[in-house]
């Protein structure tokens, strides 16, 4: 029988590796990126660049609870979670709730997508190249 790797060491990396993308993303907010932009790239980037990146923040906070929650070990659920999540929020602003945002965007669903589609395009990537990352393998250790 095979035994799973210990939990501590393969939990500590997938930290590294999710803080390091929520760095990366808040970094690019903090350091105000988009006004280096000019014309309709400077439209384009902040109408739309927070509703891509933030779900793939979500996304890999997720991975991180994958090890405590085996229903997340999944792609497609933490996919459909992070979506969910964020059209919840883009719809409790077509009703005056500003979540994240104050303007209701149908547009902005079409972002979540992509985001979402990105996130797991490097929740694969990573599994790839990275010895201690999983996509969705049923070998990774739990904290169960």
């Amino acid at each position: 029988m095979e035994e799973k790797p210990t939990l501590q060491p393969y939990l500590l990396q997938r930290m590294v590796v999710v803080i390091t993308v929520l760095l990366i993303i808040a970094a690019i907010h903090i350091f105000r990126v988009g006004t280096y932009f000019s014309g309709e790239l400077f439209i384009l980037y902040y109408s739309f660049f927070s509703d891509i990146v933030i779900p793939i923040g979500i996304y890999f906070m997720l991975c991180i609870n994958a090890v405590w929650v085996p229903y997340l070990k999944n792609w497609k659920t933490k996919a459909a979670i992070v979506f969910v999540v964020a059209a919840a929020t883009e719809i409790a602003q077509a009703f005056g709730i500003p979540i994240l945002g104050s303007t209701f965007d149908p547009l902005d669903f079409v972002m979540f997508g992509v985001g979402v589609f990105i996130a797991v395009g490097l929740d694969y990537l990573f599994s790839r190249v990275l010895p201690f990352w999983s996509f969705g393998d049923e070998n990774a250790p739990t904290g169960v």
